[in-house]
């Protein structure tokens, strides 16, 4: 497996304040999506950010009000909406698994980063490096919150995968899929005029991928 220590030219620029984050959320309409005022997002953020508690941070609405099916399609990249690959239908059933969300419509995500140090490591051998880094890996619906803020959290070769989220079969055990956000190429069932879209699809637990790190965080706030 390569270095677990991460580079830093393929660092990020900080994320919006959380004031700017409500904005863009209410804007996108999400709030509405959610069941939640304008005020309510405005609100939290405002209290979020109070004495400097949420620099940094990603503003995220719980997916048990706002479900990846519905945020996905918000996604744009060159000027093309965002998609859920069509043997995916499940996707909301990809649930937070052996981590625990704030039990509130509205939290934060701290210190997120895409885990590009872990690209071409498979997400068996993944979750255990995060876990002995006291990071935790974000859920699916966070990570399409960062890309909704954040575009260029999607760039060519270097996407990220959710591993927080998994799929619990009908017998207990949990799905070999796991979820990914990344860049279509426009082949295969995508279709062609979904080529540069924002595209959420799985890979499966023991496979690794060049172009996949894993994103993680040092926590969450509600």
């Amino acid at each position: 497996m390569p270095a677990t220590t991460p580079d830093p030219s393929t660092a990020l620029p900080a994320l919006p304040p959380l004031s700017a984050q409500a904005e863009r959320l209410i804007e996108l309409g999400v709030h509405e999506i959610g069941g939640l005022s304008a005020e309510d997002i405005r609100t939290f953020a405002a209290e979020a950010g109070a004495g400097g508690g949420g620099d940094g941070a990603l503003l995220a609405v719980h997916p048990d009000r706002a479900p990846a099916s519905a945020l996905t399609p918000l996604l744009r990249r060159d000027g093309k909406p965002g998609f859920v690959v069509v043997d995916m239908p499940d996707v909301d059933e990809f649930a937070p698994t052996d981590l625990d969300l704030p039990d509130t419509p509205l939290y934060f995500v701290t210190g997120v980063d895409r885990g590009d140090h872990m690209s071409n490591w498979s997400p068996d051998e993944a979750l255990p490096a995060l876990t002995k880094e006291d990071r935790t890996p974000l859920v699916l619906t966070e990570g399409i919150h960062w890309v909704l803020q954040q575009p260029e959290a999607l760039e060519r070769n270097l996407c990220f995968m959710t591993i927080g989220s998994r799929l619990r079969k009908s017998n207990g055990a949990l799905d070999a899929r796991t979820p990914a956000l990344w860049i279509s190429n426009g082949t295969g069932r995508d279709g062609r005029e979904r080529r540069n879209a924002p595209k959420v699809g799985w890979c499966w637990w023991n496979n690794r991928h060049t172009w996949l790190g894993f994103a993680s965080a040092t926590g969450r706030r509600g």
